[in-house]
């Protein structure tokens, strides 16, 4: 059986501001480690033989209908712009239209360098492309949108990070990977036929029913508070919010030092790179509101108008912050075993945060058990857990069927940080079952699962993840 790949490639078409053509650079004796079917399937791909899509996942052969290029984006990096940015060490292969009628890219990561390299060696080692494989599938089984893994390829060859590491590959899956940055850049450069461009292209591909740029500017907020949202139901920690990191399709892209809280704080980093906590759980919901402003005053520039452009722009990213408000609300609600709204809610769920931070309560875990009866063995001192149970019950109570609530809001897995690195280093060594161990559990995390009721456990102290890293 040979791999086919139905491309059908839109980005290609734009103007070549948007991109350079790029192949990747072959590597050495690439072999597959991992390949996901199901996508496969859902985008019309046929499998090859193992050593075909090593070839073709490794950037070694280019695919039938392949248009290898890699893409021009600018952004802010921790406040800072950054006037060029772009696929320093990916290549987008084309797009398919899947079965389900959505459109996807392909990208190589870690195929080697691009005129967007600036001073990198535009390769990846194993773990982060391990690392990206597992967080990112496991967040479409969370339901949350995602890009997502289609194929791991070890490349044979050596990456020199702090030391000599594995090099490897990704396939990347996304609906486009046009960011906000993809704006700025043509926003800052003053080109207002690419960026005008560039917004009918992203309203055609994603938002068609949106009207012009402060039409896509609402869609793109309404993406990104769902988004936000979802992310801090899970805990889920981005680590680098910067706006070349914050997707138009409203998916989580670029899974670097991100991170899932095991113990509850608002205020918990995990990247090495964030050092002011710019990036903390508690503050991704203003960020994302911020980096929707950048791309509002990107947008702006194209307006004949610009003062009542301003004055739109304006009334929709300050409309943000209750958007997601509401968003977080339900998500909390439905947490908490509530499918209706009630007045109190709001300082009901925050008594409970508030109880979790200062008591060390596993934030999974802990929701997870209110389901069972069994939450208060989550705090160091139950009676702080017992005193706010009171007053939940009484209000649960008015529900009709709570636990079922919970249960679909409430994983029981998620990709534990300690389980993360142990399974990269055991990867580094040649052995893959905790890769392969981890994926099946997390590929139904709101399942009871008593063959992986290990991966659901803490850290032990000597376990604890302190600090994640970008580290491609």
């Amino acid at each position: 059986m040979t791999l086919t790949i139905p491309f059908d490639n839109s980005y290609a078409r734009l103007p070549g501001a948007f991109y350079a053509q790029q192949e990747p650079e072959p590597v050495g004796a690439p072999k597959l480690v991992a390949f996901n079917d199901d996508l496969a399937r859902l985008m019309g791909i046929t499998p090859g033989e193992v050593g075909e899509m090593a070839q073709t996942f490794a950037g070694n052969a280019i695919p039938d209908g392949a248009q290898p290029l890699s893409q021009l984006y600018s952004g802010h990096q921790f406040g800072h712009y950054n006037p060029q940015l772009g696929d320093g060490r990916a290549v987008l292969l084309g797009e398919t239209v899947g079965s389900d009628g959505i459109r996807r890219d392909i990208q190589l990561k870690g195929s080697g360098r691009t005129p967007f390299s600036r001073q990198g060696d535009g390769r990846a080692w194993l773990g982060p492309v391990l690392r990206e494989y597992v967080i990112s599938e496991a967040m479409h089984a969370l339901g949350i949108p995602t890009t997502r893994a289609l194929a791991a390829v070890e490349t044979g060859e050596v990456v020199l990070r702090e030391a000599p590491m594995p090099g490897a590959v990704l396939t990347r899956v996304a609906q486009s990977h046009l960011r906000v940055g993809t704006f700025q850049v043509f926003a800052a450069r003053g080109d207002l036929a690419s960026l005008k461009a560039l917004t009918d292209y992203a309203i055609s591909r994603h938002y068609p029913d949106a009207q012009g740029p402060m039409g896509l500017l609402k869609c793109v907020r309404d993406a990104q508070a769902r988004l936000i949202a979802q992310w801090m139901s899970v805990g889920f920690i981005h680590g680098v919010m910067n706006t070349d990191n914050c997707s138009i399709a409203g998916e989580t892209i670029d899974y670097g030092p991100c991170a899932f809280m095991d113990s509850y704080h608002p205020n918990t980093v995990y990247s090495s790179i964030d050092r002011m906590g710019r990036y903390a759980y508690a503050n991704q919901p203003d960020i994302a509101v911020w980096n929707v402003a950048q791309l509002a005053t990107a947008l702006i520039q194209q307006m004949e108008d610009k003062q009542a452009a301003v004055e739109e722009a304006t009334e929709i990213v300050h409309a943000m912050p209750d958007l997601l408000q509401d968003h977080w609300l339900t998500r909390f609600r439905a947490k908490i075993g509530l499918a209706t709204a009630e007045d109190d809610d709001l300082q009901l769920i925050s008594d409970l945060l508030t109880r979790m931070a200062q008591n060390q309560a596993d934030f999974t875990n802990t929701f997870r058990a209110l389901g069972t009866g069994t939450a208060r063995g989550q705090f160091t001192d139950p009676s702080a857990y017992d005193s706010w149970a009171e007053t939940w019950q009484a209000r649960t109570a008015r529900e009709v069927a709570p636990r079922a609530t919970m249960r679909t809001a409430n994983p029981a897995f998620i990709p534990r940080n300690h389980r993360v690195e142990q399974m990269i280093q055991a990867a580094v060594q040649g052995d893959y079952a905790p890769f392969q161990r981890l994926s099946a559990a997390l590929s139904t995390p709101y399942d009871d699962q008593p063959d992986y009721t290990d991966l659901t456990r803490p850290p032990a102290d000597s376990e604890v993840v302190r600090a994640t890293f970008c580290g491609t």
